[in-house]
C-alpha cells in the first residue's frame, strides 16, 4: 500500500537487524528477501571496484534499510481499524478477535492507545516499532483453537486511537500508524458517517489508495432493515464525492455479529497477500539490483573472442617461426644451409598483439570492467619473456628421411645394375653368334633395372619432400602450441577470470531483481 498524504510523525529507529533464522520457512517473504539481499551483497563483493563507489554506497544503504525492515518481521500483515468516538470499532475489534480484549463503551469512552491482536508468533519486534504497549498486545492463536484461526496467521490487527479525539497525542498516533498498515478499515456509525473531520481530515487525502481501504458501516442493528441498503449507498456516494472510487462498504454489527464472519474472510484474503513492508522491501531490492545491473554489460563477449590463435600467429611471425620451418624443410630436402635460430620477439609486436586482444575482449564491457581486464593481462615484457622461453624449448628437428635415403641407395644400385647389364649385352652383341641366348636375356635385365632405378629415385624425391613437409609442420605446430600456451596463460586466462566475475555479478543482480 502506498502512503497517504496525511503528515506522519517519524517513529523511533527500528531495532538492529538480525540475521534470518536458518529455520525460517524457505518460502516466506523474509527468507525470499534475505536471499535476494545476499545476492546483492555478493554482487558488490565480486564486483569490487568495478562497480562505481557511489552506486555501491547506495546499494549498501538500501540493503541496510531493508535489513532493518526484515528485523521487524515483514511476514506479518498489518490491518488498522480506524474510527471516531462511539463508532464501535473497539467492539468490532473484539468480535473479530473472538476475545474481550480492547476496552469499549463506558470503560473507555475514547480509544487513547493502540491495541494489537497478533495471530501467530514473532510479532514483538514489529509491535515495538509500532510503539504498541506490551500491556495492549495479545496473541490470538493457541492450541485450543485448532485450525480455526490458521487462515489469519500472520495478521496484526490494530485498534487505533479515535481520530476525532480532542487529545493531540491521539490524532498524532493515528497519523503515525496510518502509513504502516497494509489495509485501512474505516469504521463509521449511522449517526456520524458524514462527519467532516473524517472526510476532509483523512479520506480525501487518500485518493489513489482505494485498493488498500475498506469502509465498515457498524451498528447497523440500530437501523431498520429496510433502510440499511440505502444507508450503505449513501456512504458510497460520499466516498465518491471525496474522490474515492471503488472502495467497498460493508455493513456490520459488533453487537449482533452481523457481517463479522465476512470481515474475517476478507482479512484472511489480505493475509494471503504480500505485506506492505514486504512489497516495499522487495521494491527497494529491485531498485538496488537495477543500479548494479547498470554497472555491467547485458552479456559477456562471445567465446570466439577468447581464441588465442591470432595472438599466437602474430608472435610466431615476430619470432621468425615460419622462416625456421621453411629452413627445416629445405635441410630435409637436402640443402646444406645451416638452420637459423628463433629471434627474440620484438616488444612492439607483443604490445600490438596484447592491445588487439584487449580491444577485442573489452569492446562490449563498461569502462571499469574493461580497465579491470587490461589490468589483469600480463605486461608486454612478461609476455615477450614467456614467448622467448617457450620457443627455446621447441625442438627444431631437421633429420632427413631414412626412407628417402634407402630409396636413393636402391636407385643407385639398380642404376648400376642396369649399366652393367647393358654393358654385358653390348659386349655379347660384338661376339660370336653362339651367345645369342645370353644376349637375349641381358637386355631385358638392363631395361628392368633402369626402370626400377627411376621409380626408386622418384620415390626417394617424394619421400624427402614428404619428410620435409612433416618436419616443417612439426616445428610450426610445436612453436604455435608453445605460443598459444603463452597467450592462454598471459591473456586468455586472466580475461576469462574477469569475465566470469562479470557474469556472476550480472546473474546475481538479475536474480536479486526478480521478485
Amino acid at each position: 500500500m502506498t502512503e497517504p498524504t496525511t503528515p506522519v510523525a517519524v517513529p523511533a529507529d527500528p531495532p538492529a537487524p538480525a540475521p534470518a533464522s536458518p529455520e525460517a520457512d524457505p518460502g516466506s517473504d523474509t527468507a525470499s528477501l534475505t536471499r535476494r539481499l545476499a545476492q546483492l551483497q555478493e554482487a558488490l563483493v565480486v564486483g569490487g571496484d568495478r562497480i562505481d563507489p557511489a552506486t555501491a554506497a547506495r546499494v549498501r544503504e538500501n540493503g541496510d534499510h531493508v535489513r532493518a525492515r526484515l528485523a521487524l518481521g515483514v511476514d506479518h500483515t498489518v490491518v488498522a481499524l480506524l474510527g471516531g468516538t462511539g463508532s464501535g470499532k473497539s467492539s468490532l475489534f473484539n468480535e473479530i478477535c473472538g476475545l474481550d480484549f480492547a476496552e469499549v463503551g463506558v470503560k473507555r469512552p475514547t480509544t487513547s492507545e493502540a491495541t494489537a491482536c497478533v495471530w501467530g508468533a514473532g510479532g514483538d519486534a514489529l509491535l515495538d516499532w509500532l510503539e504498541v504497549d506490551p500491556d495492549h498486545r495479545i496473541e490470538r492463536e493457541s492450541a485450543l483453537d485448532g485450525d480455526t484461526e490458521a487462515p489469519l496467521r500472520g495478521l496484526v490487527l490494530l485498534d487505533l486511537p479515535d481520530h476525532d479525539s480532542i487529545e493531540d497525542a491521539h490524532r498524532a498516533a493515528v497519523d503515525r500508524l496510518l502509513p504502516m498498515a497494509d489495509l485501512l478499515v474505516w469504521v463509521v456509525d449511522p449517526q456520524k458517517y458524514a462527519d467532516d473531520a473524517l472526510h476532509s481530515g483523512y479520506l480525501r487525502g487518500l485518493v489513489g489508495h482505494e485498493g488498500a481501504m475498506l469502509v465498515v458501516l457498524n451498528q447497523v442493528d440500530t437501523v431498520p432493515e429496510g433502510q440499511r441498503d440505502a444507508l450503505v449507498e449513501d456512504v458510497s456516494r460520499l466516498l465518491v464525492q471525496d474522490g474515492l472510487t471503488g472502495v467497498e462498504v460493508r455493513a456490520t454489527s459488533a453487537r449482533t455479529g452481523e457481517g463479522v464472519a465476512e470481515m474475517r474472510d476478507t482479512l484472511a484474503e489480505v493475509v494471503g497477500r504480500q505485506s506492505l513492508a514486504a512489497r516495499r522491501a522487495s521494491a527497494e531490492i529491485s531498485d538496488a539490483a537495477r543500479l548494479v545491473e547498470a554497472e555491467v554489460a547485458d552479456a559477456e563477449p562471445p567465446a570466439d573472442v577468447l581464441d588465442v590463435t591470432p595472438v599466437a600467429v602474430t608472435l610466431a611471425q615476430a619470432a621468425g617461426l615460419p622462416a625456421i620451418a621453411d629452413a627445416v624443410a629445405a635441410v630435409v630436402r637436402g640443402s646444406e644451409d645451416p638452420l637459423p635460430s628463433f629471434v627474440s620477439v620484438q616488444e612492439g609486436a607483443v604490445a600490438l598483439a596484447r592491445g588487439q586482444w584487449a580491444d577485442a575482449v573489452t569492446a562490449r564491457l563498461p569502462r571499469r570492467w574493461a580497465e579491470s581486464v587490461r589490468a589483469r593481462l600480463a605486461g608486454t615484457e612478461q609476455i615477450r619473456s614467456a614467448a622467448d622461453d617457450a620457443l627455446s624449448r621447441v625442438a627444431v628437428v631437421a633429420r632427413r628421411s631414412g626412407l628417402a635415403a634407402t630409396l636413393s641407395v636402391l636407385a643407385f644400385v639398380l642404376g648400376a645394375a642396369a649399366l652393367v647389364a647393358a654393358g654385358v649385352g653390348g659386349g655379347l652383341a660384338l661376339g660370336t653368334g653362339g651367345l645369342g641366348e645370353a644376349l637375349r636375356l641381358a637386355w631385358p635385365v638392363a631395361v628392368g633395372a633402369a626402370v626400377l632405378a627411376v621409380v626408386a629415385a622418384v620415390l626417394a624425391v617424394r619421400a624427402r619432400r614428404s619428410a620435409a613437409v612433416r618436419r616443417a609442420e612439426g616445428v610450426r605446430r610445436d612453436g604455435r602450441e608453445a605460443l598459444e600456451g603463452v597467450a592462454r596463460t598471459c591473456l586468455a586466462e586472466p580475461t576469462a577470470a574477469v569475465l566470469a566475475e562479470h557474469r556472476r555479478v550480472r546473474e546475481l543482480a538479475h536474480g536479486a531483481r526478480q521478485a
